[in-house]
């Protein structure tokens, strides 16, 4: 089986834009399959930089089609913002196709005061990003959503609509004390107004991505966040409102699971994290600073500060055995360079005891638990012009090969900068 799905194994932010960029070479199809815009996937082309929120990162490449699935939840003002940005710089290539779901559901201007509101008020805060991607998603599993399909249709539109303002306004003013009211006209006339827009876009993708499936094309299922921000298996209630494993590449795009082939994890050669929540190999001094400051951790999405730590393998070997990873592609290697001694927590203890395999389910547990490290030897060599394992330091392969064996897999590709000429790639991805 020739498909393919991307996985990041941490916090998100593990450089899924590129490397999904890069496998979109070898692709014909790009399917984004959950989250919102609260991700941000960065990609440099010619030394050019681009930030995509909603639309799969393939869509750079000439002959592709990219896919936004059902498991998705769109903002349709931020969607035609990112067409008009990519379309005016001239880089949405005229032979690639982009298709919706009719299926995803809708984020509404209600869904992001909610969010806001919620936030404000938490004892302890989320860290969420404000777009209104959870206060969607609950709408979508208490079936009150809006849909993509429901824009073509201005009279069940607007009675949808009708229906969930005085219930959001409600819940705003008497629950969160907020001051803000929706009015129901002004926002079905501004989503009409999308509609005839993003009609051409529209379509029953679960259908298009079987016909591409049943003529024999390669099709690359784009994760967004990470595996520790999954609804289930993260580190809850720190975590984003949808399931980011492999399982969830099935379900979000209509696509049924024997058809995803092999499954690839990003993982940073370091760990970031934004927002709140435990980070037992954090870094809170210079060494943290630095991976920071070279590494530019700063949300593609929020501007946030990222927090930086060592690598963390219990969560890349968590994320490994839930998605069944086979193969990683380790990112921001270069970063490292310059550092004497690098650290990579191989363990945790919690109460007198070695935990190795899995993350804690408290988070009250998982708060407490110390890093248990391994150290290695740094290099100081440039290696930002390295194309071949061979052309890497002595030291940093030492560093991958630990990697690998610590979590028994391959490394399919390694990332030594931003742009895609620097790049080491392992392995062909389809084959």
């Amino acid at each position: 089986m020739g498909n393919v799905a991307i996985i990041g194994t941490q916090w998100g932010d593990e450089g899924k834009g590129k490397i999904v960029d890069i496998f979109a070479d070898a692709a014909n199809v790009i399917v984004r399959f959950h989250g919102g815009n609260n991700a941000g996937h960065t990609l440099v082309v010619n030394n050019q930089k681009t930030v995509l929120h909603l639309i799969p990162s393939g869509i750079l490449r000439d002959k592709k089609i990219c896919v936004i699935g059902n498991g998705v939840v769109i903002d349709p003002a931020e969607l035609l913002k990112e067409i008009d940005d990519i379309s005016s710089r001239g880089l949405f290539p005229k032979r690639t196709k982009l298709f919706i779901s009719e299926l995803a559901h809708l984020i509404m201007p209600y869904h992001k005061a909610l969010d806001a509101a919620k936030e404000q008020v938490a004892s302890k805060k989320i860290g969420t990003t404000g777009r209104g991607i959870g206060p969607a998603y609950e709408d979508k599993v208490a079936r009150t959503g809006i849909r993509v399909g429901d824009l073509l249709d201005k009279k069940v539109l607007r009675e949808k609509i009708e229906a969930s303002v005085p219930l959001k306004n409600a819940i705003l003013q008497k629950v969160y004390g907020a001051t803000c009211s929706f009015s129901a006209q002004e926002i079905s006339e501004e989503y009409s107004r999308y509609a005839e827009r993003l009609r051409e876009y529209v379509a029953n993708t679960s259908v298009i991505l079987a016909r591409e499936i049943a003529k024999g094309k390669k099709v690359l299922f784009e994760g967004a966040q990470g595996t520790q921000l999954d609804i289930d298996y993260g580190t809850y209630p720190f975590v984003t409102s949808s399931n980011t494993i492999v399982g969830n590449a099935s379900t979000g795009s209509g696509v049924g699971p024997a058809h995803i082939g092999r499954v690839v994890g990003l993982c940073k050669a370091y760990t970031t994290r934004v927002g709140e929540g435990p980070f037992p190999t954090e870094l809170n001094d210079d060494i943290g600073e630095r991976l920071q400051r070279i590494g530019c951790e700063f949300g593609a999405t929020t501007g946030r500060k990222r927090r930086c730590g060592w690598l963390d393998l219990v969560l890349v070997k968590q994320a490994v055995r839930l998605s069944g990873i086979s193969s990683l592609a380790i990112t921001k290697l270069d970063v490292l360079t310059g550092m004497d001694k690098i650290m990579i927590c191989v363990g945790y203890e919690l109460a007198g005891k070695k935990i190795t395999d899995a993350l804690p389910a408290s988070i009250a547990d998982f708060a407490q638990c110390r890093p248990i490290y391994r150290e290695f030897p740094g290099w100081s060599e440039n290696i930002s012009a390295a194309r071949e394992i061979a052309d890497l330091p002595r030291n940093a392969r030492r560093y991958l090969d630990f990697i690998a064996k610590h979590t028994q897999t391959n490394i399919a590709l390694i990332s030594v900068g931003a742009s895609r000429e620097e790049t080491i790639i392992c392995e062909e991805l389809f084959s």
